[in-house]
């Protein structure tokens, strides 16, 4: 069975309308975490207790609750502080955690490739670094004078598991580094080919995974590429890289990244970074959004920040509103940059086609004379252009093409013109 939990929160603001969605997310990370959630204590608060987060009269009613429910668990919507942390477990006699905790072991758990296993314990280890504190029946201060052989054992204990950490630290960040160098060769290789990248972004468990797999459904079906989806947070925590070829022809690459949360810890935003920075490289960003949570406005501002953070916020960006069928809005609906639709009924056609006005909007019309030696490029363009005719000639074909301008440059020697 699941370990028991109670949830605890603070509202410090009495007309917070978040703080109840707040409190329900926590509900739905404790769940992802595979513990059982069997109360709540909340709240208002001018200002967070210093000691213990909460009043002394609702530690009491914590202490009556853990007996009531047999939890053994608590988890607090706040960040906590070292010192609250074990002030709070010495008073209440039970494991202590906040939501920044919640979202690392659920990373930790999650996390299948290596560069992702990676990033989460160098967050985690990060963490843990500043908390540190000793309980006083195994570690003892009591050396007294000066230097280090005088200190007490609980001292040099912290000293040496601080080391230890920062030492994991600087070698899990050099082992990063090298994975990261591989991406950043994967990365000059698409761009080197000339591929466009589409970016699904967005909060976590709006629909990302369900919207690539359905594309990649229409794309050419093959059950192994589709990637993880379910109805839970954090269900993605890699960067997912398909190609898609569409019915004219035209390519694209589709990636699928990690969501967003709100109170995101600082230090898995850093950790992932690198795996982020695959949006900052992106032609077109389709931010997605659940329309059916009541708190999605906040949602899209949220991701917006992160994107800006990062450095992608002056990328082409589609917003789809997605799981209308849920809202009762009326869907597939395209207004200028915005679509409604329900990926898992109906709106995928209109969003790769409004896809494809953004990424090849600058396409224009070539005619281009290829020998009939250059069989390859006749192959390529076959493949991954649109031929719109093709007229063969006594020393070659003749064929009118739509591509870039920049593609057209690069063959500029086989008689290519405008049309």
């Amino acid at each position: 069975m699941n370990e028991k939990a109670i949830l605890a929160g603070v509202q410090l603001n009495s007309n917070d309308t978040a703080f109840d969605y707040s409190m329900q997310e926590l509900h739905e990370l404790a769940v992802a975490c595979e513990l059982e959630p069997v109360g709540q204590i909340t709240q208002k608060l001018p200002r967070v207790n210093n000691k213990y987060v909460i009043g002394t009269g609702k530690i009491d009613e914590l202490l009556a609750m853990l007996t009531e429910k047999e939890a053994s668990i608590i988890i607090f919507d706040e960040e906590l502080s070292p010192m609250q942390i074990r002030n709070l477990e010495e008073k209440l006699g039970c494991d202590v955690v906040d939501r920044t905790m919640l979202i690392l072991d659920i990373f930790s758990k999650r996390a299948k490739t290596r560069e992702s296993q990676l990033q989460v314990e160098v967050a985690r280890l990060k963490y843990m670094l500043p908390r540190l504190v000793g309980s006083r029946e195994s570690l003892g201060r009591q050396g007294g004078g000066v230097g280090l052989t005088n200190r007490g054992s609980g001292e040099t204990k912290l000293e040496l598991d601080r080391r230890k950490i920062e030492e994991r630290i600087a070698k899990l960040n050099k082992e990063l580094a090298d994975v990261v160098d591989q991406r950043h060769i994967q990365r000059k290789k698409r761009q080197k080919n000339e591929q466009l990248i589409v970016s699904l972004v967005g909060y976590t468990n709006a629909g990302k995974s369900t919207i690539m797999n359905t594309i990649l459904d229409r794309s050419d079906g093959a059950e192994e590429k589709q990637v993880f989806e379910k109805n839970m947070l954090f269900a993605t925590l890699e960067t997912s890289v398909r190609h898609i070829k569409l019915e004219t022809n035209k390519e694209f690459l589709l990636t699928d990244t990690v969501g967003f949360i709100d109170k995101l810890p600082h230090h898995l935003v850093k950790a992932f970074r690198s795996t982020l920075e695959e949006v900052t490289e992106a032609d077109l960003l389709v931010h997605v959004i659940d329309c059916a949570n009541p708190n999605h406005e906040q949602h899209r501002q949220l991701t917006n920040d992160i994107l800006q953070q990062i450095g992608a916020e002056d990328i082409p960006m589609i917003y789809a509103y997605n799981k209308a069928d849920l809202a009762e809005v009326a869907f597939p609906i395209v207004q200028d940059d915005t679509i409604y639709m329900a990926a898992k009924q109906s709106g995928i056609k209109e969003l790769l086609q409004l896809i494809s006005d953004h990424i090849f909007q600058n396409e224009k019309r070539y005619e281009m004379k290829f020998p009939y030696s250059e069989g390859q490029l006749i192959s390529y363009f076959n493949e991954h252009g649109r031929v719109l005719s093709e007229e063969y000639e006594e020393d070659g074909i003749r064929m009118v093409v739509e591509c870039s301008e920049k593609m057209a440059r690069k063959y500029e020697k086989f008689e290519v013109s405008p049309t």
